[in-house]
């Protein structure tokens, strides 16, 4: 079985006792299968109550949604890198297709928080993806490879970033991009990674968009695909588990 990341984002669902009690029901259906990590993005609130729920359990992780790129100060709302840290997440989303396009961030903004992230010792996570009039347009890569530069651009070797490929217009639409679609873009990106030097190998490489039980497994047998990052069906505790135990080539 190959190294496979599976990575749930609960979005603005899930608070701390409902966290607790998923987590029961998650544990409960078995130990995750060797060479398989599962990270979790709950919101801010429930970062704690994950962070202890997972205590003790191999290859199982707490990540923020999103940080701000101050270390500290007047900024209500916000939550930093060491905040989050604090709060027991190892990892963080950095420009998810809906903190872009929803909340308006920029590509310059997620250079900033990759940037914090690094700082506070947390994984950056960095979304990078295209809309669905940049893919029709045949824009795809531009948008992708110009995502990736504005975050990574001019950072040394030594940098630890994880990326996932999540295109726009299969965010939440039951929507996806076909397992080849997905993996010619993971290739490009591998590409781009390799020719810039801006990260540590290896290269890890997540899809996600309307990932679900369904689609899972073709998904995954493409082996330009490091593991999935899914939204709505991370939401069930018991669906979760069985996805996370999905075959794959």
């Amino acid at each position: 079985m190959r190294p496979l990341v599976f990575a749930g984002n609960w979005k603005m669902n899930v608070g701390p006792v409902e966290a607790r009690e998923y987590l029961r029901a998650f544990f409960a259906a078995g130990e995750i299968p060797h060479e398989r990590s599962v990270w979790f993005f709950p919101p801010t609130v429930s970062i704690e109550a994950v962070a202890q729920g997972i205590a003790g359990h191999r290859n199982v992780q707490a990540g923020a949604q999103d940080i701000y790129w101050e270390a500290k100060g007047a900024f209500t709302g916000a939550t930093s890198g060491a905040l989050a840290k604090q709060a027991g997440a190892r990892l963080t989303l950095i420009g998810h297709s809906e903190r872009r396009h929803v909340f308006g961030e920029t590509d310059e903004q997620t250079g900033k928080k990759v940037t914090a992230a690094l700082a506070a010792d947390l994984q950056p996570v960095l979304c990078v993806g295209e809309t669905l009039e940049q893919r029709e347009a045949g824009d795809t890569l531009a948008v992708v490879t110009r995502q990736l530069a504005a975050a990574l651009g001019g950072r040394d070797g030594k940098t630890r970033v994880t990326i996932a490929y999540e295109p726009v217009w299969a965010i939440g639409t039951g929507r996806n991009a076909t397992p080849k679609d997905a993996a010619e873009v993971h290739q490009a990106i591998r590409g781009w990674l390799k020719k810039q030097a801006v990260t540590a190998a290896p290269y890890v490489i997540l899809y996600g968009g309307s990932v679900n039980l369904k689609n899972a497994a073709e998904l995954l047998a493409e082996h330009e695909l490091d593991g999935v990052l899914v939204g709505g069906a991370s939401l069930d505790p018991r669906a979760w588990a069985q996805l996370v135990r999905t075959p794959a080539a």
